[in-house]
Protein backbone atom coordinates (compact mmCIF):
# COMPACT_ATOMS: atom_id res chain seq x y z
CA UNK A 1 0.00 0.00 0.00
CA UNK A 2 1.27 2.85 -1.16
CA UNK A 3 1.74 6.78 0.31
CA UNK A 4 -0.71 7.55 -3.38
CA UNK A 5 -3.17 5.43 -2.88
CA UNK A 6 -4.19 6.43 0.52
CA UNK A 7 -4.03 10.16 -0.33
CA UNK A 8 -7.90 10.11 -0.86
CA UNK A 9 -7.93 9.09 3.29
CA UNK A 10 -8.30 11.87 5.56
CA UNK A 11 -5.29 12.15 7.78
CA UNK A 12 -7.21 9.97 10.87
CA UNK A 13 -8.27 7.46 8.35
CA UNK A 14 -4.21 7.37 6.79
CA UNK A 15 -3.17 6.57 10.50
CA UNK A 16 -5.16 3.96 10.67
CA UNK A 17 -4.03 2.58 7.72
CA UNK A 18 -0.49 2.77 8.65
CA UNK A 19 -2.02 1.24 11.81
CA UNK A 20 -2.38 -2.11 10.54
CA UNK A 21 0.60 -2.55 8.06
CA UNK A 22 2.06 -5.84 7.64
CA UNK A 23 5.39 -4.53 8.75
CA UNK A 24 3.52 -3.74 12.37
CA UNK A 25 3.76 -7.25 12.98
CA UNK A 26 7.78 -7.17 13.30
CA UNK A 27 7.68 -5.51 16.81
CA UNK A 28 5.22 -7.90 18.72
CA UNK A 29 6.83 -10.95 17.05
CA UNK A 30 10.43 -9.52 18.35
CA UNK A 31 9.25 -8.50 21.41
CA UNK A 32 7.45 -11.84 22.12
CA UNK A 33 10.36 -14.21 20.63
CA UNK A 34 13.32 -12.22 22.70
CA UNK A 35 11.03 -12.69 26.20
CA UNK A 36 10.61 -16.46 24.92
CA UNK A 37 14.31 -16.79 24.76
CA UNK A 38 15.31 -15.21 27.29
CA UNK A 39 12.97 -17.38 29.65
CA UNK A 40 14.31 -20.37 27.87
CA UNK A 41 17.66 -19.90 29.08
CA UNK A 42 16.64 -18.82 32.76
CA UNK A 43 14.09 -21.65 33.60
CA UNK A 44 13.82 -24.23 30.80
CA UNK A 45 14.25 -27.33 32.10
CA UNK A 46 14.76 -30.59 29.73
CA UNK A 47 14.19 -33.32 32.60
CA UNK A 48 10.40 -31.74 33.06
CA UNK A 49 10.38 -31.54 29.23
CA UNK A 50 11.41 -35.05 28.54
CA UNK A 51 8.69 -36.18 31.06
CA UNK A 52 6.12 -34.78 28.96
CA UNK A 53 4.17 -37.63 26.64
CA UNK A 54 3.06 -36.85 23.49
CA UNK A 55 1.03 -39.13 23.23
CA UNK A 56 -3.26 -39.93 22.38
CA UNK A 57 -4.18 -37.53 26.11
CA UNK A 58 -1.66 -34.99 24.53
CA UNK A 59 -3.57 -34.58 21.01
CA UNK A 60 -7.13 -35.03 22.37
CA UNK A 61 -6.62 -31.92 24.64
CA UNK A 62 -5.01 -29.99 22.09
CA UNK A 63 -7.30 -30.41 19.24
CA UNK A 64 -10.50 -29.56 22.06
CA UNK A 65 -8.42 -25.90 22.46
CA UNK A 66 -8.35 -25.76 18.65
CA UNK A 67 -12.33 -26.15 18.34
CA UNK A 68 -12.24 -23.66 21.79
CA UNK A 69 -10.08 -20.88 19.12
CA UNK A 70 -12.78 -21.31 16.27
CA UNK A 71 -16.06 -21.25 18.80
CA UNK A 72 -14.39 -18.22 20.06
CA UNK A 73 -14.07 -16.90 16.50
CA UNK A 74 -17.32 -17.60 15.83
CA UNK A 75 -19.01 -16.34 18.90
CA UNK A 76 -17.62 -12.94 18.50
CA UNK A 77 -18.68 -13.00 14.60
CA UNK A 78 -21.75 -13.38 15.59
CA UNK A 79 -21.58 -10.64 18.29
CA UNK A 80 -20.67 -8.55 15.38
CA UNK A 81 -23.72 -9.87 13.02
CA UNK A 82 -25.88 -8.87 16.14
CA UNK A 83 -25.07 -5.93 16.90
CA UNK A 84 -25.18 -4.93 13.39
CA UNK A 85 -28.83 -6.08 13.15
CA UNK A 86 -27.36 -8.73 10.64
CA UNK A 87 -26.46 -6.25 8.16
CA UNK A 88 -23.61 -8.66 7.68
CA UNK A 89 -23.07 -12.15 6.78
CA UNK A 90 -21.13 -14.95 8.40
CA UNK A 91 -18.68 -14.36 6.05
CA UNK A 92 -17.95 -11.03 6.43
CA UNK A 93 -18.70 -11.18 10.32
CA UNK A 94 -15.95 -13.88 10.16
CA UNK A 95 -13.44 -11.45 8.02
CA UNK A 96 -13.92 -8.34 10.24
CA UNK A 97 -13.12 -10.04 12.97
CA UNK A 98 -9.91 -11.34 11.78
CA UNK A 99 -9.07 -8.03 11.50
CA UNK A 100 -10.29 -6.65 14.57
CA UNK A 101 -7.96 -8.95 16.36
CA UNK A 102 -5.23 -8.43 13.96
CA UNK A 103 -5.10 -4.39 15.11
CA UNK A 104 -5.16 -5.59 18.88
CA UNK A 105 -2.48 -7.93 18.08
CA UNK A 106 -0.38 -4.76 16.74
CA UNK A 107 -1.32 -2.58 18.99
CA UNK A 108 -0.82 -1.96 22.89
CA UNK A 109 -3.28 -4.25 24.72
CA UNK A 110 -4.21 -1.24 26.70
CA UNK A 111 -5.13 0.82 23.94
CA UNK A 112 -6.96 -1.96 21.58
CA UNK A 113 -7.98 -1.74 18.15
CA UNK A 114 -11.29 0.46 18.68
CA UNK A 115 -9.85 3.06 16.47
CA UNK A 116 -9.24 0.35 13.78
CA UNK A 117 -12.93 -1.05 14.26
CA UNK A 118 -14.40 1.97 13.90
CA UNK A 119 -12.80 2.59 10.55
CA UNK A 120 -13.07 -0.46 9.37
CA UNK A 121 -17.28 -0.74 9.77
CA UNK A 122 -17.21 2.95 8.74
CA UNK A 123 -15.78 1.13 5.18
CA UNK A 124 -18.42 -1.41 5.27
CA UNK A 125 -20.98 1.24 4.61
CA UNK A 126 -22.90 0.94 8.23
CA UNK A 127 -24.42 4.21 9.54
CA UNK A 128 -22.16 6.17 11.65
CA UNK A 129 -24.12 5.55 14.57
CA UNK A 130 -24.50 2.03 14.28
CA UNK A 131 -20.71 2.03 13.61
CA UNK A 132 -19.88 3.62 17.17
CA UNK A 133 -22.60 2.01 18.95
CA UNK A 134 -21.00 -1.52 17.80
CA UNK A 135 -17.65 -0.24 18.90
CA UNK A 136 -18.15 1.37 22.11
CA UNK A 137 -20.87 -1.41 23.18
CA UNK A 138 -19.08 -4.17 22.09
CA UNK A 139 -16.12 -2.54 25.16
CA UNK A 140 -18.67 -2.36 27.88
CA UNK A 141 -19.82 -5.84 26.95
CA UNK A 142 -16.09 -7.23 27.54
CA UNK A 143 -16.53 -4.87 30.99
CA UNK A 144 -19.72 -6.32 31.97
CA UNK A 145 -18.00 -9.65 31.40
CA UNK A 146 -15.31 -9.11 33.47
CA UNK A 147 -16.86 -6.89 36.36
CA UNK A 148 -19.61 -9.24 36.60
CA UNK A 149 -17.96 -12.58 36.57
CA UNK A 150 -14.81 -12.23 38.79
CA UNK A 151 -16.77 -11.65 42.07
CA UNK A 152 -19.02 -14.95 41.22
CA UNK A 153 -15.75 -17.07 40.98
CA UNK A 154 -14.28 -15.01 44.04
CA UNK A 155 -17.85 -16.34 45.81
CA UNK A 156 -17.12 -19.83 44.87
CA UNK A 157 -13.24 -20.80 45.09
CA UNK A 158 -11.75 -18.07 47.30
CA UNK A 159 -8.51 -16.32 47.36
CA UNK A 160 -6.42 -18.34 45.34
CA UNK A 161 -8.02 -16.76 42.29
CA UNK A 162 -5.82 -14.18 42.50
CA UNK A 163 -2.76 -15.89 43.35
CA UNK A 164 -1.21 -19.12 43.90
CA UNK A 165 -1.42 -20.14 47.55
CA UNK A 166 -3.32 -17.14 48.62
CA UNK A 167 -5.24 -17.59 52.04
CA UNK A 168 -6.68 -14.36 52.29
CA UNK A 169 -6.72 -10.59 50.85
CA UNK A 170 -4.23 -9.87 54.11
CA UNK A 171 -0.96 -11.20 52.38
CA UNK A 172 -1.32 -10.09 48.90
CA UNK A 173 2.05 -9.27 47.03
CA UNK A 174 2.89 -6.47 44.42
CA UNK A 175 0.52 -8.72 41.47
CA UNK A 176 -2.05 -9.10 43.29
CA UNK A 177 -2.56 -5.22 44.15
CA UNK A 178 -2.20 -5.00 40.51
CA UNK A 179 -5.04 -7.19 40.28
CA UNK A 180 -7.00 -5.15 42.30
CA UNK A 181 -6.21 -1.92 41.30
CA UNK A 182 -6.97 -2.37 37.18
CA UNK A 183 -10.04 -4.53 38.45
CA UNK A 184 -11.23 -1.26 40.21
CA UNK A 185 -9.76 1.05 37.05
CA UNK A 186 -11.79 -1.59 34.78
CA UNK A 187 -15.12 -1.70 36.68
CA UNK A 188 -15.23 2.27 37.12
CA UNK A 189 -14.79 2.33 33.15
CA UNK A 190 -17.55 0.47 32.64
CA UNK A 191 -20.01 1.66 34.68
CA UNK A 192 -19.24 5.40 32.95
CA UNK A 193 -19.39 3.96 30.02
CA UNK A 194 -22.76 2.19 30.75
CA UNK A 195 -24.35 5.01 32.35
CA UNK A 196 -23.11 7.41 28.89
CA UNK A 197 -24.90 4.65 26.58
CA UNK A 198 -27.71 4.13 28.61
CA UNK A 199 -28.88 6.41 31.59
CA UNK A 200 -27.43 9.76 30.48
CA UNK A 201 -25.42 10.56 27.65
CA UNK A 202 -25.04 14.28 28.61
CA UNK A 203 -24.07 14.66 31.65
CA UNK A 204 -20.96 12.35 31.02
CA UNK A 205 -19.89 14.54 28.25
CA UNK A 206 -20.12 17.51 30.25
CA UNK A 207 -17.83 14.97 32.85
CA UNK A 208 -15.14 14.59 30.25
CA UNK A 209 -14.97 17.55 29.90
CA UNK A 210 -15.00 18.99 33.13
CA UNK A 211 -12.07 16.38 34.00
CA UNK A 212 -10.18 17.66 31.62
CA UNK A 213 -10.20 21.31 31.65
CA UNK A 214 -7.23 21.00 34.76
CA UNK A 215 -3.55 21.28 33.88
CA UNK A 216 -2.12 18.73 32.06
CA UNK A 217 -5.09 17.11 30.84
CA UNK A 218 -6.26 20.05 29.09
CA UNK A 219 -4.49 18.49 25.39
CA UNK A 220 -6.80 15.81 25.78
CA UNK A 221 -9.83 17.88 25.78
CA UNK A 222 -11.06 17.81 22.51
CA UNK A 223 -10.62 14.45 22.44
CA UNK A 224 -12.81 13.89 25.38
CA UNK A 225 -16.00 16.08 23.78
CA UNK A 226 -15.86 14.30 20.56
CA UNK A 227 -15.68 10.77 22.73
CA UNK A 228 -18.53 12.22 24.49
CA UNK A 229 -20.57 13.16 21.25
CA UNK A 230 -19.56 9.58 19.94
CA UNK A 231 -21.43 8.03 23.48
CA UNK A 232 -24.16 10.41 22.84
CA UNK A 233 -24.78 9.29 18.91
CA UNK A 234 -24.41 5.66 20.15
CA UNK A 235 -26.82 5.86 23.11
CA UNK A 236 -29.82 7.02 20.75
CA UNK A 237 -29.07 3.77 19.07
CA UNK A 238 -28.80 1.36 21.75
CA UNK A 239 -31.71 2.84 23.42
CA UNK A 240 -33.68 1.62 20.51
CA UNK A 241 -32.84 -2.16 21.22
CA UNK A 242 -34.61 -4.16 23.02
CA UNK A 243 -34.11 -7.06 25.30
CA UNK A 244 -33.26 -10.25 23.06
CA UNK A 245 -30.59 -8.01 21.14
CA UNK A 246 -28.80 -7.19 24.22
CA UNK A 247 -28.86 -10.88 25.91
CA UNK A 248 -27.79 -12.21 22.75
CA UNK A 249 -24.97 -10.00 22.49
CA UNK A 250 -23.91 -10.76 25.72
CA UNK A 251 -24.40 -14.59 25.46
CA UNK A 252 -22.17 -14.43 22.94
CA UNK A 253 -19.44 -12.45 24.90
CA UNK A 254 -19.68 -14.42 27.23
CA UNK A 255 -19.25 -17.46 24.98
CA UNK A 256 -16.16 -16.03 23.58
CA UNK A 257 -13.97 -15.27 26.47
CA UNK A 258 -15.03 -18.46 28.08
CA UNK A 259 -13.72 -20.24 25.15
CA UNK A 260 -10.36 -18.59 25.54
CA UNK A 261 -9.80 -19.14 29.09
CA UNK A 262 -10.84 -22.62 28.68
CA UNK A 263 -8.67 -23.38 25.53
CA UNK A 264 -5.61 -22.57 28.21
CA UNK A 265 -7.02 -25.29 30.57
CA UNK A 266 -7.44 -27.66 27.98
CA UNK A 267 -3.48 -27.10 26.98
CA UNK A 268 -2.47 -27.61 30.65
CA UNK A 269 -4.52 -30.76 30.97
CA UNK A 270 -2.82 -31.94 27.52
CA UNK A 271 0.64 -31.01 28.64
CA UNK A 272 0.68 -31.75 32.65
CA UNK A 273 -0.87 -34.71 32.42
CA UNK A 274 -1.29 -35.15 36.58
CA UNK A 275 -3.71 -32.12 36.47
CA UNK A 276 -6.90 -33.18 38.04
CA UNK A 277 -9.97 -32.29 36.15
CA UNK A 278 -12.66 -32.14 38.72
CA UNK A 279 -15.39 -29.32 38.33
CA UNK A 280 -13.50 -27.47 41.46
CA UNK A 281 -9.40 -27.95 40.25
CA UNK A 282 -10.51 -26.59 36.51
CA UNK A 283 -12.97 -23.67 37.98
CA UNK A 284 -10.32 -22.31 39.88
CA UNK A 285 -7.75 -22.59 36.99
CA UNK A 286 -10.54 -21.25 35.29
CA UNK A 287 -10.64 -17.86 37.49
CA UNK A 288 -7.04 -17.41 38.00
CA UNK A 289 -6.79 -17.80 33.96
CA UNK A 290 -9.16 -14.74 34.06
CA UNK A 291 -7.53 -12.95 36.82
CA UNK A 292 -4.28 -12.72 35.11
CA UNK A 293 -6.15 -11.61 31.45
CA UNK A 294 -7.44 -8.19 33.45
CA UNK A 295 -3.56 -7.39 34.27
CA UNK A 296 -2.84 -8.15 30.37
CA UNK A 297 -5.53 -6.45 29.55
CA UNK A 298 -2.96 -3.06 30.86
CA UNK A 299 0.06 -4.40 29.11
CA UNK A 300 1.89 -1.55 27.11
CA UNK A 301 3.24 -3.82 24.45
CA UNK A 302 1.54 -4.79 21.46
CA UNK A 303 -1.16 -7.62 22.40
CA UNK A 304 1.03 -8.17 25.35
CA UNK A 305 3.65 -9.88 23.69
CA UNK A 306 6.68 -10.52 25.85
CA UNK A 307 4.41 -9.18 28.91
CA UNK A 308 2.14 -12.26 29.15
CA UNK A 309 4.85 -14.73 28.63
CA UNK A 310 6.09 -12.85 31.75
CA UNK A 311 3.02 -12.99 34.01
CA UNK A 312 1.65 -16.64 32.99
CA UNK A 313 4.29 -18.85 35.02
CA UNK A 314 4.07 -16.87 38.35
CA UNK A 315 0.33 -16.84 38.24
CA UNK A 316 0.12 -20.59 37.29
CA UNK A 317 3.31 -21.91 39.77
CA UNK A 318 0.97 -24.56 41.76
CA UNK A 319 -0.50 -25.98 38.07
CA UNK A 320 2.17 -25.56 35.94
CA UNK A 321 6.09 -26.81 36.71
CA UNK A 322 8.11 -23.93 36.34
CA UNK A 323 10.23 -25.84 34.02
CA UNK A 324 7.77 -26.36 30.90
CA UNK A 325 5.63 -23.61 31.94
CA UNK A 326 6.86 -21.70 28.63
CA UNK A 327 6.00 -24.41 26.70
CA UNK A 328 2.20 -23.86 27.54
CA UNK A 329 2.60 -20.83 27.55
CA UNK A 330 4.18 -20.91 23.83
CA UNK A 331 1.65 -23.25 22.51
CA UNK A 332 -1.05 -20.74 23.79
CA UNK A 333 -0.04 -17.51 22.68
CA UNK A 334 1.09 -19.18 19.19
CA UNK A 335 -3.06 -20.38 19.05
CA UNK A 336 -4.65 -17.38 20.58
CA UNK A 337 -1.85 -14.62 19.57
CA UNK A 338 0.35 -15.28 16.73
CA UNK A 339 -2.20 -17.44 14.56
CA UNK A 340 -3.78 -14.05 13.96
CA UNK A 341 -0.79 -11.85 13.27
CA UNK A 342 0.16 -14.38 10.19
CA UNK A 343 -3.66 -14.61 9.49
CA UNK A 344 -4.44 -11.38 9.22
CA UNK A 345 -1.10 -10.69 7.09
CA UNK A 346 -3.06 -12.14 4.41
CA UNK A 347 -6.64 -10.98 5.48
CA UNK A 348 -6.28 -7.33 6.16
CA UNK A 349 -3.70 -6.53 2.78
CA UNK A 350 -6.74 -8.26 0.93
CA UNK A 351 -9.63 -6.07 2.59
CA UNK A 352 -7.52 -3.03 1.72
CA UNK A 353 -7.38 -4.03 -1.76
CA UNK A 354 -10.78 -4.33 -2.10
CA UNK A 355 -11.18 -1.53 -0.25
CA UNK A 356 -9.06 0.66 -2.36
CA UNK A 357 -10.62 -0.74 -5.69
CA UNK A 358 -14.21 0.08 -4.90
CA UNK A 359 -13.16 3.60 -3.99
CA UNK A 360 -10.94 3.75 -7.10
CA UNK A 361 -14.17 2.36 -9.24
CA UNK A 362 -16.09 4.84 -7.56
CA UNK A 363 -14.28 7.33 -8.49
CA UNK A 364 -13.84 6.75 -12.03
CA UNK A 365 -18.01 6.79 -12.02
CA UNK A 366 -17.78 10.44 -10.52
Amino acid sequence: MSEEQIDDFSADQQEVLKSIRVSRIILPILIGVGVVIYLLYQQFDPVAFAKISWNQHTLFWVSISIVLLIIRHIAYANRLRVLSNKEFGWRKCIELIFIWEFSSAVSPTSVGGSAVSLFVLAQEKLPAAKTTAIVIYTAILDTIFFVGTLPILFLFFGPKIIRPNLIDLSNLDGWGYTFIGAYVLMATYGVLFFYGLFINPNQLKRFFEWVTGFGFLKKYQKGAAKLGTDIITASSEMKRERWPFHITAFLSTATAWSCRFLLLNCLIIAIVDTTPTDLFTQGTLYARLETMFVIMAFSPTPGGAGFAEIVFGGFLSDYVPVGISLIIAFMWRGLTYYAYLFVGVIVVPNWIRKLLNKRKKKKIKS
